[in-house]
């Protein structure tokens, strides 16, 4: 029987050879390198760990929960180089986290620097599914099952949901909010969403305008990712990449797109946060401290 949360603190659930109780009780999560920010309300001290749940019928498949999840090795922000179309061989890469725009904030910017100076940058949109329900339940029984017994250990038969609707809804109404704003600028603004999500987006939402493959002249890029089943390390691959332009994302919402803002303030702001700390890493290394920073503190909350 499959077990409904395929992933915990990044450890693939069916793996009989780990410590199971060193796991959990060091609550380390590998996409960051730091104890996982996703914490409990009722206790800040006790991190939730659960990365990959399966769901679906009638055969259950991973799907992603964890925004972090999605930043194994830096393989999304590789996979955004080929649109930073001003860089250079010598330019120093960047990566900047939480950089706030007209329409909200963006998660990541991808920047290309030459003798200090900004030269061209991309936008970078992580959205990983909400749950109905809780999973923390299933957690607990997860535990149970590995003999493993916490103080606060309650074995509740309750199940949980993926929000498809709501969670789709949100991240399009957050990227129309910023899409012609980078249009405007001539630059890209990338989603990164789990491949299934993509899908389900395609099924209730105007997709038939986008571009697959993606065409580098659209300035909203849509990259799909999945991780297998079949191995005992669960693995992040790139299944998908469509794209379109901000007139598409409105169409796809009904919903006609705004917000302009100059380029100078954007770079203003970048130029701002650019240092040695922000050095992108390539493919494999471990995470930078403004990666891991991005995905806040021990003081987050979460119900699950």
């Amino acid at each position: 029987m499959v077990k409904q949360i395929v992933e915990l603190f990044g450890v693939n659930t069916e793996r009989t050879d780990v410590d199971w109780n060193q796991i959990v009780a060091d609550q380390h999560c590998p996409f960051l390198d730091k104890v996982c920010y996703k914490v409990r309300k009722s206790d800040s001290g006790k991190s939730i760990g659960s990365c990959t749940v399966s769901f679906g019928r009638p055969e259950p498949k991973p799907i992603m929960i964890c925004p972090a999840r999605l930043v194994e090795g830096g393989q999304i922000f590789t996979d955004c180089l080929h649109l930073l179309t001003l860089h250079e061989p010598g330019n120093e890469l960047h990566l900047v986290p939480e950089v706030g725009i007209p329409g909200g904030s963006v998660d990541f910017f991808l920047i290309s620097v030459k003798a200090g100076k900004v030269v061209d940058f991309v936008g970078i949109e992580l959205q990983t599914l909400d749950t109905t329900g809780t999973v923390w339940p299933a957690r607990q029984r997860l535990l149970n099952d590995f003999g493993i017994t916490e103080a606060d250990q309650i074995i509740e038969d309750k199940s949980y949901a993926m929000n498809w609707k709501m969670t789709s809804k949100t991240i399009l109404v957050q990227m129309h909010h910023k899409a012609e704003t980078f249009e405007a600028l001539n630059r890209k603004l990338v989603l990164v969403v789990e491949d299934r999500l993509l899908n389900y987006m395609k099924g209730e939402f105007r997709f038939e305008h986008t571009h697959k493959p993606a065409s580098l002249t659209d300035s909203v890029q849509f990259h799909a990712y999945g991780v297998g089943d079949d191995s005992a390390a669960l693995k992040l691959t790139l299944v998908e990449r469509i794209s379109t332009d901000a007139d598409g994302v409105s169409q796809s919402l009904g919903m006609q797109a705004e917000s302009r803002v100059e380029l100078d303030a954007i770079v203003a702001a970048l130029q701002a946060r650019i240092s040695d700390l922000t050095r992108f890493q390539p493919v494999g290394a471990a995470p930078t401290a403004t990666v891991a920073d991005a995905f806040g503190s021990a003081a987050s909350d979460f119900d699950d």
